[in-house]
């Protein structure tokens, strides 16, 4: 970029990375390959306020779709991280069902937006309806199914490293001034 350049920033970039690499944290602990610690600092300041951020900034340049997704998923992180936090220091106790019931409340949200992500291009169609599958299996597994909790432990990896990837086109397309990683056409006209 030249210098005095009057260009605008994309808030989807560090969205999209606050979201994928969030995901892809939490699901490396559903698989069994890591802690609960790095998820939560990260589900707080990554997942969390830095998505909500990006979400602000997505509604100064007039996207709704960006705007409602990195506001709710950042928010999401937020109350996922304090739910955990109030449950290990005896605040208040959740059950498996109750944290089921909140993966409820957010995935009938995703499947509003996979709808309005269809639209979109095929990649965010893509990484919607991963999550809307990863919401589903993750509620199966706090309501009587905790296997299924490795399963969609896995499945939401795809997620992840699909929005890493849209980051990683966004990126890579205003550096080298034009589209290097394609999306695909949307899933709707």
């Amino acid at each position: 970029m030249s210098e005095g350049s009057n260009t605008q920033g994309n808030p989807a970039v560090v969205g999209l990375a606050g979201f994928g690499v969030t995901t892809l944290l939490l699901q490396f602990h559903n698989v069994g390959w890591c802690a609960m610690g790095p998820v939560l600092a990260c589900a707080i300041i990554f997942g969390g306020l830095a998505q909500l951020i990006a979400g602000f900034q997505e509604f100064k340049c007039g996207n709704n779709f960006g705007y409602s997704a990195f506001t709710a998923y950042g928010s999401f992180w937020i109350a996922f991280a304090i739910i955990l936090l109030c449950k290990h220091y005896g605040v208040y106790e959740s059950s498996g069902e109750d944290i089921g019931w909140f993966l409820v409340g957010f995935a009938v949200y995703t499947l509003i937006m996979l709808v309005a992500a269809m639209r979109v291009h095929g990649m965010m169609a893509l990484t919607f309806l991963l999550l809307t599958i990863g919401f589903v299996l993750l509620i199966l597994a706090h309501f009587g199914f905790p296997q299924l909790t490795k399963v969609a432990g896995f499945e939401l990896m795809a997620c992840a490293l699909c929005a890493l990837y849209m980051m990683a086109a966004a990126i890579y397309a205003q550096v080298f001034g034009r589209p290097i990683l394609p999306v695909g056409k949307p899933w709707l006209s």
